[in-house]
């Protein structure tokens, strides 16, 4: 940007998330330290934060979107550090870490030593009953596949996995994974997009577990520093989001204000941006950041290309609902050790897993009481957010007294909806990305930043707030 124009140039923000809260707290930066930039959000929801959202109740910290963020991508920690949220950084207890898979209506633990979908240690995989001897079999022979000439194509994780250690494994470890963290489905979910470390580990070594094993080799000095697999916020993510929005001037925060259109005010590359908004309110910006799911871009852009409308239509979300539950002592003592389990579609039962919060993190649950979390919805069940709240705590509690037998009554229910709000990196997403990208190019000082475009975590988000600020500087 030429800092050495006259006038400010007036930058949008469109989505309060993590994202675009990111990419208003670093424009607001930029404008203290003197460059030229009059920067304003625009959320439609009455609270900033979008999926981030913690809520404090007799003594439980319950998050009803993400609870955590991986260490292995520093951006939400060096975030919070900056926010002065340092000190209250927690990791997870990993030594209690232990993960059950439902197998046959019975809790079975995943076998030690996977690294997401390759095995780093072969004998707790043979010994597991979740494998039968023919995927056991086939696993032991995994350890002599060669490199072979690299793909030059996408493939589903479910064919990758399959082509390595055969349908029980996809089956009944990988695809329950993969749907607690993605609310996604193996055979749609693209290895290129989700999992690339996997095809490099396939073209350098062949076969993945002795990849896995190299991997964790190289990984052993952070291991053995104690550096924690998931971290948190001991008062809760929202911590963050309230931290971002102090560090915004509230005249330059528009909640409540759904965005209807987007549109050039001129034909000229300079020309600026009107932003309409229900109500008739409207914003004009000389630069735009749309920190939205890629549908809800879609619908604005009706003066835009129609190639452009159906690229971001192109790109499939799913929806989740999140269920926090209190129990007493009784009900802690009682559940097994662990961090808590995850459901294999062909299980019957709606849940995709359930999260011991207690056991996961300090400071969740009062002392000697239990936060359960359970996790329904995506691509596997999308009709349960047609149910009411009521015949939600109706089956998740049906469905804890079958798994875990708890007939004792939550001492409370928070139901946390979030439609369509996690993007699917499907077979295909790199192209439908950067084709998205390239037809966006026509329309100078517009930029998107969200979950759709390099990884769906908390880093990810902020990485592509920051980013958007970025492009948005060097106009």
């Amino acid at each position: 940007m030429n800092t050495n124009e006259g006038s400010f140039r007036r930058i949008a923000i469109v989505g309060g998330g993590i994202s675009g809260l990111t990419a208003a707290y670093k424009l607001a930066q930029a404008r203290e330290r003197g460059l030229p930039v009059s920067e304003f959000l625009i959320e439609s929801d009455n609270r900033l934060g979008g999926v981030v959202r913690t809520e404090h109740l007799e003594g439980f910290v319950l998050e009803g979107g993400p609870d955590s963020f991986i260490s292995e991508k520093p951006e939400a920690a060096a975030l919070c550090r900056e926010l002065g949220l340092g000190d209250m950084l927690i990791g997870s207890n990993d030594d209690e870490r232990l993960t059950y898979i439902l197998h046959k209506g019975k809790l079975v633990p995943l076998p030690e030593g996977l690294m997401l979908l390759a095995p780093t240690r072969i004998r707790p995989f043979l010994k597991s009953p979740l494998l039968p001897l023919s995927s056991k079999l086939m696993l032991a022979t995994e350890w002599f596949v060669t490199p072979t000439k690299p793909r030059d194509y996408d493939e589903s994780i479910g064919t990758f996995v399959r082509r390595h250690f055969g349908k029980a494994m996809l089956e009944n470890i990988v695809d329950p994974l993969l749907a607690g963290v993605y609310g996604g489905d193996a055979q749609s979910l693209s290895v290129e997009s989700v999992l690339p470390r996997f095809r490099e580990m396939e073209n350098q070594h062949g076969s993945l577990i002795r990849g896995a094993m190299a991997a964790k080799r190289k990984a052993g000095k952070a291991e053995q520093k104690g550096k924690s697999l998931f971290m948190t916020l001991k008062n809760g993510l929202g911590e963050l989001a309230k931290a971002l929005e102090t560090r915004l001037d509230p005249s330059r925060v528009h909640l409540e204000q759904r965005v209807v259109s987007i549109e050039r005010i001129g034909h000229h590359w300079k020309s600026p941006y009107r932003i309409r908004c229900e109500g008739n309110q409207v914003y004009e910006a000389e630069a735009v950041i749309l920190a939205l799911p890629v549908h809800e871009c879609a619908d604005l852009f009706a003066s835009f290309t129609q190639d452009l409308v159906d690229a971001c239509r192109a790109v499939p979300y799913s929806s989740a609902i999140t269920v926090n539950l209190g129990f007493d002592e009784k009900v802690a003592a009682a559940l097994p050790p662990g961090f808590g389990f995850l459901v294999p579609g062909k299980e019957p039962s709606r849940l995709l897993a359930c999260t011991f919060v207690h056991r996961k993190f300090p400071y969740r649950a009062p002392p000697g009481k239990a936060l359960l979390r359970c996790f329904l919805g995506g691509t596997r069940d999308p009709e349960v957010l047609q149910l009411s709240n009521n015949e939600i705590n109706l089956l998740v509690r049906q469905e804890l007294r079958s798994i875990l037998g708890v007939e004792t009554l939550p001492l409370f229910s928070l139901i946390s909806r979030w439609p369509l709000a996690m993007a699917q990196y499907n077979v295909g997403h790199k192209d439908r990305i950067m084709r998205i990208a390239g037809l966006i190019q026509k329309y100078p000082h517009l930029h998107l930043a969200g979950n759709a475009y390099s990884g769906i975590g908390l880093s990810d988000c902020i990485r592509t707030g920051q980013d958007a600020v970025t492009q948005v500087m060097d106009m």
